[in-house]
């Protein structure tokens, strides 16, 4: 099951009212099957479909620019951007990264990435995400942060063919799961392999978690899959214990 981040959940009320317009948007713009190009309402027209005025429209549409999920054209209006913004596809579940959780909840998000780059699978990698020994792999490992504060310390590992563009993208803002719908074929979290432990930190992650106290850390392994069962990604994610909730539903 896909985690829940952690802590500073808000309910839809307690959001800035241009973050749930913002939210309410782009679910109504992925619902009705927006493609990369599409051009959006004018703003007069968008502002009283959601009842707000035209400063909270532009907010809000300035949020999604932020995440790259729009874009505006001088005179021509604004647009949906680039296919990693393309829609899931229908049907079935779909594993929720960072970014997806930060913008739908109104945190802002930051990331310090400590390394990246593309290297030979090893042998158990490459049985785990089903690619040849040495086939080049997609490796980064970086701290993530909400309004804030550190939260994670995380180790991705992709199968570069999956989205070659992987190597060349500074995902010092970007988001890897929207990187991944961009991708050519479009490669969809749908579903997770997870589980979690807790243990006390290393003293590495000690330091880049900034624990100076007791506090344990969670450490989760996900195996995440894409829209045609094939391993998609593989991440180890090291969670201040104070900083993080796991929740799932259980279903048969």
């Amino acid at each position: 099951m896909p985690p829940s981040f952690p802590q500073g959940l808000l309910s839809d009320d307690a959001l800035p009212r241009y973050v749930q317009v913002a939210s309410q948007l782009w679910s109504d713009i992925t619902a009705r099957g927006a493609k990369p190009g599409d051009r959006l309402p004018s703003e007069r027209s968008l502002a009283t479909r959601y009842a707000v005025s035209r400063d909270t429209l532009r907010a809000a549409l300035s949020e999604l620019a932020s995440r790259g999920l729009l874009e505006p054209a001088a005179a021509r209006g604004w647009f949906v951007t680039g296919a990693e913004q393309a829609p899931a596809p229908t049907g079935g579940h779909t594993v929720e990264g960072f970014a997806d959780y930060a913008l739908k909840h109104g945190l802002a998000t930051r990331s310090r990435v400590l390394e990246s780059g593309a290297r030979p699978a090893t042998v158990k990698e490459a049985e785990t995400l089903r690619i040849g020994p040495g086939a080049a792999l997609f490796e980064m490992r970086r701290l993530r942060y909400l309004d804030g504060l550190v939260v994670v310390l995380e180790h991705n590992r992709v199968p570069l063919a999956l989205c070659p563009a992987l190597a060349g993208t500074d995902f010092t803002a970007a988001s890897l799961y929207a990187t991944l719908r961009g991708a050519d074929p479009a490669q969809f979290p749908r579903v997770a392999d997870y589980s979690v432990e807790a243990r006390q930190p290393r003293t590495h992650e000690r330091d880049l978690l900034e624990i100076d106290d007791g506090t344990p850390v969670l450490v989760a392994e996900q195996l995440t899959f894409n829209q045609d069962g094939r391993p998609l990604e593989l991440t180890i994610q090291v969670y201040r214990g104070d900083r993080y909730r796991f929740r799932a539903s259980i279903t048969d």
